[in-house]
């Protein structure tokens, strides 16, 4: 099987047949491209050391992929039985650096690399007769049950960079080369860079949903912008040009860094970018799995932070206003110069896709008109944030994989390096990395008197957050959220641990946080526990109300409004599966399921396990509507609402029958309301049961 080099797949042309065995091989072909990648492993000793202490080690990554594979396929109700509990659970959450990762090392055990491998063999297996046999019609959509499939293949090729990137820091000692990963043997004499000028446009980016490419939901919608005129460098900073920031002290000077910049300058204590070395001999460079001489003709691997700092720098030598190009103006530049899409090149017109080297290639190796590498050899920083177009939308299977960068410290790369494939090449694809980290990254500059905007996301706007937002802190009195936190602190008991499940933007957690010691409040995806984490680390939530059709208020909340003293009450809020949580999750003296019973793709099977994670004498308070939705529920796991051996089964019989082999019906059960704002004249009210049970 020929790995390299790839072509994304078409996904309205052809027949189902023809479709079918292109993904196939695509999904063999990425599955094999990113064990290949490990094999650069010295031993399996490497995979466990930290190369970058605000990352897992390694062998998260070997894991990772192959999760994501099965995670998403339960989540899609394509499959409704897992491989490995256990590792569906401790390799699902931690590749971005995120308030809710948990990279505390002390809290896995992580499995031996042989065991992985048996893993993954299993998953592919899975994946593979899922190919065979899922129904496939023409096109292939969001809806179509084969996206779930492509979301993993195309996840496992963004980790293919994320991982060789992690691989380059670890030492030497663990590391080996290895045919497969050749670098490119060439350093060519130093170009001299300059500016060039490029004719401003009317840039308009728009994907529909019924593209022909597989698309991240960033991509979609419209955004139109009004470029001008600027200047662009005609080639990639090289190292030899960055040399002369570094010699003219500029990792010394704070004048040319941002307070961001300057502040993980400082922590970092870095002297030169992460991938130099400085010997007696002269400068090193760190390729992946080598150490060579300096190529001075290559493009240098910097962060976000360094390339503006340079930028800075070089405006303050030269008099001009030198920053990094937007966004916007890189599309200038690539549509200028770039008239195919990836699927229909016959050859790569850039280094990427894996088709030259393991390695980046002198800055003028590869022409594009004027220019050299608008697209490929390494990602270009630009000085935009990343955030959504108009019109953008979460896709169900994964409505965490943009939100939680829409944060102003995300900002985007473009073009690609030379190890991205898949998706990562085509026009639309928009990847963002917050500043301080490094992907195979460097960057171009330009000159102009435009200021770029920062798309600063100040105010929750998604309807669903934003309503959310307000249950739980709308008002003050009469919340619901206080008082079934008041129903569970009037328990007898032990009071030292608690686990609120469905916590929402955190209301009962902060509340129980008053008489326990610890809580955890857990959400299925970030996009909803970020409202908390974000609540608790600033202070303030904001969030647009609707009012009345488009129109909205503002509402904005302080921690200190509700009484609420982080310091004081000790919670944590973590994205995690409810069937499935890591042994962390364990020792609670109370467990609050709220509101959420009926959003469970398999309620039986949490009931059946929750009790493991509880002290004896533990409290389990129950509060639903009993709302079973096929949706988020499949019909055949619904607890009760049907009839049963010809006689009505309701869910609190379930209940009754699931929990009593370990728990007890402490108190008898009850209702309460939650009022639910829709906009100003309208509100609905939901009647929850709250049965609790006490653990024998």
């Amino acid at each position: 099987m020929q790995l390299v080099p790839t072509r994304n797949i078409l996904l309205n042309v052809g027949s189902a047949a023809e479709k079918r065995q292109e993904i196939r091989d695509y999904f063999l072909k990425t599955y094999t491209i990113y064990e290949r990648l490990f094999e650069v492993m010295k031993e399996d000793e490497s995979y466990y050391v930290t190369a970058d202490p605000l990352r897992h080690p390694l062998v998260f990554y070997f894991g990772h992929t192959a999760t994501f594979f099965i995670n998403k396929l339960v989540l899609a109700k394509l499959i409704d039985k897992r491989i490995n509990p256990t590792y569906e659970s401790i390799f699902a959450i931690g590749v971005d650096e995120m308030s809710w990762d948990d990279l505390d090392q002390a809290h896995y055990q992580w499995p031996k690399i042989a065991e992985i491998r048996a893993y993954r063999d299993a998953v592919k297996t899975k994946v593979l007769e899922l190919i065979d046999t899922l129904p496939l019609s023409m096109p292939i959509t969001w809806e179509s049950p084969f996206w779930a499939i492509l979301m993993g293949i195309e996840h496992e090729r963004i980790l293919l960079e994320t991982s060789s990137v992690l691989i380059r820091q670890l030492p030497l000692e663990y590391v080996q080369t290895h045919p497969f990963w050749k670098i490119c043997p060439i350093d060519t004499p130093v170009v001299q860079n300059r500016l060039i000028d490029v004719a401003g446009t009317t840039l308009r980016l728009e994907k529909r949903k019924d593209d022909a490419l597989y698309g991240w939901d960033n991509e979609y919608g419209l955004h139109v912008k009004e470029v001008h005129d600027f200047k662009a460098s005609r080639f990639l900073v090289s190292n030899a040009e960055f040399l002369a920031f570094v010699e003219d002290g500029g990792y010394e000077e704070a004048r040319f860094w941002s307070e961001e910049g300057w502040k993980w300058r400082t922590y970092k204590e870095a002297r030169m970018p992460l991938f130099w070395r400085k010997t007696d001999a002269g400068y090193r460079l760190r390729t992946m799995v080598e150490e060579i001489a300096m190529p001075w003709s290559w493009p240098v691997d910097v962060n976000f932070l360094e390339a503006e700092a340079f930028c800075n720098w070089k405006s303050a030598k030269e008099a001009k206003s030198i920053r990094l190009p937007s966004e916007d103006e890189w599309y200038v530049l690539r549509d200028l110069h770039v008239q195919n899409d990836e699927p229909f090149w016959d050859k790569a017109p850039g280094n990427v896709n894996l088709e030259y080297f393991a390695s980046s290639v002198p800055v003028d190796t590869f022409a594009f008109g004027d220019f050299y590498d608008i697209i490929g050899n390494v990602w270009q920083w630009t000085q935009t944030p990343i955030n959504g177009f108009d019109g953008f939308s979460v896709h169900p299977l994964y409505d965490d994989f943009s939100v939680p960068t829409f944060d102003d410290r995300h900002n985007l790369i473009k073009g690609g390096s030379w190890i991205s494939t898949g998706n990562e090449l085509i026009r639309a694809s928009r990847y963002a990395f917050r500043r301080h980290f490094y992907q195979h990254a460097g960057f171009r500059y330009v000159e102009s008197e435009e200021s770029v905007e920062t798309h600063s996301v100040f105010y929750e706007t998604d309807p669903q957050l934003s309503l959310l937002c307000h249950a739980h802190f709308g008002e003050k009195e009469n919340n619901y959220y206080e008082a079934i936190a008041r129903v569970c602190k009037g328990l007898e008991g032990e009071k030292n641990k608690a686990l609120e499940i469905g916590c929402g933007a955190g209301r009962a957690t902060f509340a129980l946080a008053s008489d326990y010691k610890m809580v955890h409040g857990v959400e299925f995806t970030a996009r909803v526990v970020r409202l908390a984490t974000n609540f608790k680390e600033s202070g303030k939530l904001k969030y647009a109300l609707k009012v009345e059709g488009e129109l909205c208020c503002f509402e904005e909340r302080d921690l200190s409004d509700f009484n609420i003293d982080p310091a004081r009450q000790k919670v944590e809020f973590w994205q995690a599966d409810p069937h499935n949580m890591k042994p962390y999750f364990d020792g609670y003296d109370l467990v609050l399921l709220n509101d959420a019973l009926d959003t469970l793709y398999d309620p039986a099977l949490f009931l059946k396990t929750i009790g493991t994670r509880m002290r004896t004498g533990a409290f389990l308070v129950i509060a639903s509507g009993y709302d079973w939705d096929e949706s988020k529920t499949p019909r055949a796991k619904w607890l009760g609402g049907f009839k049963k051996n010809g006689e009505k089964y309701s869910t609190f019989d379930a209940l009754h029958e699931h929990l009593e082999p370990t728990f007890e019906l402490a108190q008898k059960a009850f209702d309460m309301p939650l009022i639910r704002y829709e906009n100003e004249r309208k509100s609905v009210i939901k009647t929850l049961h709250v049965s609790v049970w006490k653990k024998r």
